[in-house]
């Protein structure tokens, strides 16, 4: 059976004309998946009966589907999903009074490996199919607004759910490109942001991007030493080569990079942490998001206690780095930033 989702309009257009079908009925399927997210066949009206049943014989719009969905008492959600091949992802969809985001996986499970992030217990089982990783924003969109409406704010994205982006590119780059079609779902770049733990080679390809979405950082650390305990992938792409990478990041007249720093407590959290982390971003035009870890009882770390997250944030601050404090979401779901695990439970 053929997947028809992650399929750009060219690409489908093909698909008609092996199947016998004139090419503009390619644009037909086209608009009913992207714009209209129609994922059933039958539902596809603008297509005559026989092609319907045509399509229904030989293809299916996604073969995703859910297989639970958890709600935080913060109207956070979390769904549980089935890809074809019987794999489960996550993604989570977050609702704020101006913005609407939803934080997307790319991988089943991640081989990087961050000691304070429990997708890295799953290790990494396969990438995700550009197919895969649009079907997440469609299910979901239409779980919480219905087939085809707008949502009223339009939809932030984020890849920031399992999985390595910049470890599954060229996947991720089509997904991102079909999503921002206007022709179809319409997802500008600038409401998209990728999150890399450092795939240095990839950071260059992404800044030859011709329409690329935001850049963050997944930092956590301010030694090779300490950053090589925590994020393992820093033995092979170092510290020193990430910001220096980050030195030569092209940015837009009024983009800044982000950096993710996760806070644990005792460990990377002191006042010479901050310090040292002014001194990196020296010279980048920077933002960081001081993100309050989410523990687990798989996890060895604790999490920063607030007094402590506001006197690392004032030093940043001080010296004139944008430090934000991320508020956790979703955690009573196991939806928060670090949690995400496949798990078929709300929590634990």
């Amino acid at each position: 059976m053929e997947s028809l989702l992650g399929k750009t309009e060219n690409e489908l257009v093909e698909f008609a004309k092996v199947i016998g079908e004139a090419p503009f009925r390619g644009k037909q399927i086209y608009q009913a998946i992207y714009a209209r997210r129609a994922m059933d066949i039958a539902g596809m009206t603008e297509l005559s009966k026989d092609l319907r049943e045509k399509l229904n014989s030989i293809a299916r719009v996604t073969e995703t589907q859910i297989v639970n969905a958890f709600f935080s008492v913060d109207g956070t959600r979390r769904y549980l999903l089935q890809l074809g091949d019987g794999r489960e992802v996550e993604a989570v969809f977050m609702p704020e009074e101006r913005r609407d985001t939803i934080c997307i996986s790319c991988q089943v499970g991640c081989a990087v490996g961050c000691g304070f992030c429990m997708t890295a217990q799953l290790g990494v089982k396969r990438s995700m199919t550009a197919g895969e990783i649009i079907s997440q924003v469609v299910i979901v969109l239409n779980e919480v607004y219905g087939v085809g409406v707008e949502p009223p704010h339009g939809t932030n994205l984020v890849f920031m759910g399992m999985g390595e982006a910049f470890l599954n590119y060229n996947e991720v780059m089509k997904s991102i490109r079909i999503m921002a079609d206007e022709k179809g779902m319409g997802i500008s770049p600038k409401r998209v942001t990728v999150s890399t733990s450092g795939i240095i080679p990839r950071i260059y390809d992404f800044a030859r991007e011709p329409f690329r979405p935001r850049l963050a950082i997944s930092l956590s650390a301010t030694t090779e030493e300490q950053r090589t305990r925590l994020m393992p992938i820093n033995s092979k792409y170092t510290l020193a080569e990430l910001m220096k990478a980050c030195r030569e990041y092209p940015l837009g007249e009024r983009e800044r990079l982000t950096f993710e720093y996760v806070m644990l407590d005792g460990v990377n959290d002191s006042d010479e942490d901050a310090r040292r982390l002014v001194k990196l971003l020296n010279g980048i035009r920077a933002k960081v998001n001081l993100i309050p870890h989410n523990p687990a009882p798989e996890l060895p770390y604790r999490a920063s206690p607030m007094e402590r997250i506001l006197s690392f944030q004032k030093i940043l601050v001080d010296k004139d780095v944008p430090a934000f404090i991320r508020r956790p979401r979703g955690q009573d779901i196991s939806a928060a930033c670090g949690q995400l695990a496949a798990r078929r439970q709300a929590n634990g």
